[in-house]
């Protein structure tokens, strides 16, 4: 039985992240060679990502990050107000 410590380790399935299980269980369900050249990419994948320092869910939150970008006000855009210029320069 495992100890109540060892509750923050992720899961694994042998050498993989459990998160590959939805892919291994896919890949049972309906078994041909695309779904097993698949699952082995996204277990060489998960594997190659945990080497770099990365779990799963930490990899998707990573992605997210780079695709939305830096720039996440706390309010939705339609309260966000432009810029204003005060040089108060006449308009022409």
């Amino acid at each position: 039985m495992a100890h109540w410590r060892d509750t923050y380790k992720p899961p694994r399935f042998f050498f993989v992240d459990a998160y590959a299980g939805v892919v291994l269980l896919s890949c049972a369900l309906h078994i041909r060679i695309w779904t097993i050249c698949c699952a082995f990419a996204v277990m060489v994948l998960f594997w190659w990502l945990e080497r770099l320092g990365l779990s799963a869910m930490a990899s998707m939150r990573a992605l997210r990050t780079w695709l939305v970008g830096d720039l996440r006000p706390a309010r939705p855009p339609r309260m966000l107000r432009g810029r204003i210029d005060y040089d108060r320069r006449p308009v022409p």
